[in-house]
């Protein structure tokens, strides 16, 4: 099969040029070169950008195209303008939290999308992404009515993470001591490894596979507290968890998912978020690996880092320190 990948150096994309490789279909990648150009120096790049400079793709044909960074509506229009008469199925990652209303426990395919309306704004913030991403679903079904895939993964987990919305707590956890802990142990919490992901991906498109997926797991009710204790477990450590108040957090204008990942502003009021239903793409073959293995993975990855990284994410040590201080301090005044 011939696979044009929209991006394809990073994460998602990466794996997904990986197995493509392995699997011997011919993979193309299409970007401006900068993150990882080194990567997969034996296939075809096609060099361009795809807000206004697609003239690498013009007069080529492929069986898929693959869509890994399409955020935009316009942009997306641009892309899937220029392939619907050569390209034969376009497969865009959507996200979870697509969805209109995050209040309703057990969302599907069918429920309705959100959608930035009359509002131009093109900048991907944390309160307009899953809008954003509902419009350029409604760009690709548009152009693409009979022949398109659409996957809405959850958060997206495994070594090579570039976003450190998972891995900064696997590494936290393991460094042990004080962990704040955004919300309460019960909190619900939906990820999938990237390699489940892609496998079940390619299945999808190699049984020709229509329409759309949410595709997050595992397939049991996992918590937040469950899923640090994974982490405690992989990381050999006695860390203590301080869990704290939601409402602390938002009166500190902590950014949700920068600085603590998979806390989500007002997300303890959507009920429904962290509770997508992904029934569909587990009866058409998403299987999850066991969350430790998963957890053991993503930290000897960490590990392997240059003690020199730059986290993308996550709260810095002196920052931590000072709100679990003041959340103490909170607690002694409650008890008075």
């Amino acid at each position: 099969m011939k696979i044009l990948i929209l991006g394809g150096t990073r994460f998602l994309g990466k794996y997904l040029a990986e197995y493509g490789l392995k699997n011997r279909h011919e993979i193309t990648l299409f970007n401006r070169g900068k993150s990882n150009p080194h990567l997969f120096p034996d296939i075809e790049k096609l060099r361009g950008d795809r807000d206004g400079d697609l003239e690498s793709l013009k007069n080529r044909s492929w069986d898929l195209v693959i869509d890994v960074c399409g955020y935009v509506p316009r942009v997306v229009e641009q892309s899937a303008a220029l392939l619907k008469r050569h390209v034969e199925k376009y497969l865009f990652i959507s996200t979870m939290i697509v969805y209109e209303d995050l209040n309703k426990v057990g969302l599907s395919e069918q429920d309705t999308l959100a959608t930035m309306g009359d509002n131009p704004d093109e900048e991907v913030t944390s309160e307009n992404y899953g809008p954003l991403k509902g419009d350029c679903e409604r760009v690709v079904t548009k152009y693409f009515p009979e022949n398109h895939l659409i996957i809405r993964p959850g958060v997206i987990m495994g070594p090579g993470d570039n976003t450190d919305r998972f891995t900064y707590w696997v590494h936290r956890i393991a460094q042990g001591g004080k962990i704040l802990s955004p919300g309460t142990p019960r909190d619900p919490l939906q990820a999938i490894d990237v390699r489940d992901l892609v496998k079940w991906m390619y299945d999808i498109i190699n049984d020709g596979k229509t329409g759309a997926y949410n595709a997050t797991g595992p397939d049991y009710d996992l918590t937040m507290g469950e899923f640090f204790v994974s982490c405690q477990k992989a990381g050999k450590t006695s860390a203590e968890f301080t869990w704290v108040d939601s409402d602390f957090l938002l009166e500190r204008e902590i950014t949700p998912w920068k600085e603590i990942p998979l806390w989500r502003r007002g997300g303890y009021h959507h009920k429904g978020f962290m509770r997508i239903d992904s029934t569909k793409a587990i009866n058409d073959g998403l299987k999850f690996r066991p969350l430790a293995e998963s957890v053991n993975d993503v930290l000897a990855f960490a590990k392997s880092r240059d003690e020199s990284y730059e986290w993308t994410a996550g709260l810095d040590s002196q920052k931590e320190g000072q709100i679990l201080a003041d959340w103490e301090k909170n607690l002694e005044t409650v008890d008075r």
